[in-house]
């Protein structure tokens, strides 16, 4: 066997893997772990376990932040990862690459997956762009995502519509239920149909979407069948596997925690060959020459190219971890018993209007409201400077409304704060 840069990096990198190891790990011993706060977990002090694991979190303890669905806080042993591993490299002057086979075999673990079926990118929106460009496309043939997919999701697509002559069709997200989105789905379905992307969890009201289902009927009619998981990993426990999707693209920086420009995106082994390859470099290819020769390397790791900040790859590991060790089902039973109070908080307030649904099967963790007669900027900035609550304003699909994300780190005392807040507020709107 031929030699190559690629094997050559491969067993330089293999050497360095033993010294990356021993300083990745350890938090600071002036900073909480979270083994500090497992044994503690009971039913009947949860709130004092919860409490331990905002301990974990350098937020400012007078900021109530409820923005994960927008960019997510990173826990001390997740910056702690990030800031040794990149002093690690850099003394090396190592590219850490090695390491990222074993990142991949943990989230292959984190989403029910193989770790051939994994690549790291730098957001959800290369993922999504990677399938988007990937899928040889021609005039007419019909895209379809719901009406409030996320520019991440549908501008790659909008793309396609401007190169190729494609045809994008939208469904607006029924409230109702999950068998209602189907339906609005189905009736979207033609003989042209050749792409349908689904958020799994809507950005701008939280509605989660019966994927699963969705990914039978595409799979049945013979449609690729793509998910913008940018809002569920993280946030929900899920299995890939089971719910059978084509692919699947999701951002690091929101629920899961991880560093900024970190991402992920799966391709079903057996359709992998399918998504053409936008951009190649070190590491793309098994081999090559100029003759002609080029052997891609298989798998989805065909499409990470070049030089990556390994300690940015690592931090998100170390988040995937993190979550195990809570418990992800814990994790998403907290973010939905907190969503359920501030829903059921804000519905109580006269002039407040609750956009999210209310059927738990619907939502997961995040809670998008408006005021009567009241703008999101002129609310979102009354919370924040008066009551220092942060949410987001939503302007997408004009709907002038903020959404509260409920995480892991944030409490009971925090949504009391915020209810209250918003109440005050509406009786002088």
């Amino acid at each position: 066997m031929k030699f190559t840069r690629t094997h050559f990096l491969r067993s330089l990198g293999a050497g360095a893997m033993g010294l990356l190891a021993a300083s990745r790990l350890k938090a600071s011993s002036s900073a909480p772990h979270v083994d500090d706060v497992l044994p503690i977990f009971d039913a009947s002090r949860a709130e004092e376990f919860w409490k331990r694991v905002r301990a974990l979190y350098p937020i400012s303890e007078e900021l109530a932040y409820f923005n994960c669905g927008g960019l997510g806080p990173s826990s001390r042993p997740v910056l702690d990862v990030y800031e040794r591993s990149t002093r690690s490299l850099q003394l090396r002057v190592d590219s850490g690459h090695a390491s990222f086979d074993e990142a991949r075999r943990t989230f292959a673990k984190f989403f029910g997956t193989d770790a051939e079926e994994l690549c790291f990118t730098r957001n959800a929106t290369e993922s999504n762009s990677i399938i988007a460009a990937g899928i040889a496309l021609r005039a007419g043939d019909e895209i379809i995502f719901e009406s409030h997919a996320h520019p991440g999701g549908s501008l790659p697509w909008l793309n396609q519509v401007k190169q190729r002559g494609a045809v994008v069709k939208t469904f607006e997200p029924a409230t109702d239920s999950a068998a209602s989105n189907l339906e609005r789905l189905a009736r979207l379905i033609t003989t042209r149909t050749r792409v349908i992307q689904v958020s799994h969890v809507t950005a701008p009201t939280g509605v989660v979407m019966p994927v699963a289902a969705m990914a039978e009927l595409a799979r049945e009619k013979g449609i690729w069948f793509h998910i913008d998981g940018a809002q569920s990993a993280g946030m929900l426990p899920f299995d890939l596997h089971e719910i059978d999707c084509d692919s699947y693209a999701t951002s690091g920086h929101k629920w899961l925690g991880g560093p900024r420009e970190s991402g992920l995106l799966y391709i079903k082994k057996s359709r992998v060959e399918e998504i053409a390859l936008s951009h190649l470099g070190a590491y793309s290819s098994e081999n090559f020459d100029f003759t002609g020769k080029l052997e891609i390397v298989p798998g989805t790791r065909r499409h990470e190219y070049g030089t990556r900040n390994a300690a940015t790859v690592l931090a998100l590991q170390e988040a995937a971890r993190f979550q195990e060790s809570i418990g992800r089902q814990r994790i998403a039973e907290r973010g939905l018993a907190l969503a359920t109070q501030v829903h059921r908080g804000l519905e109580a307030i006269s002039g407040v209007q609750v956009l999210t649904p209310s059927r738990p099967e619907l939502r997961a963790s995040m809670t998008t409201f408006k005021v009567k007669d009241v703008s999101s900027e002129k609310l979102f900035g009354h919370l924040l400077g008066k009551h220092k609550l942060r949410c987001r304003p939503v302007t997408e699909e004009n709907l002038d409304a903020l959404r509260v994300s409920t995480h892991l780190f944030n409490t009971a005392d925090e949504c009391d704060r915020l209810v209250t807040a918003v109440a005050e507020f509406a009786k002088t709107a």
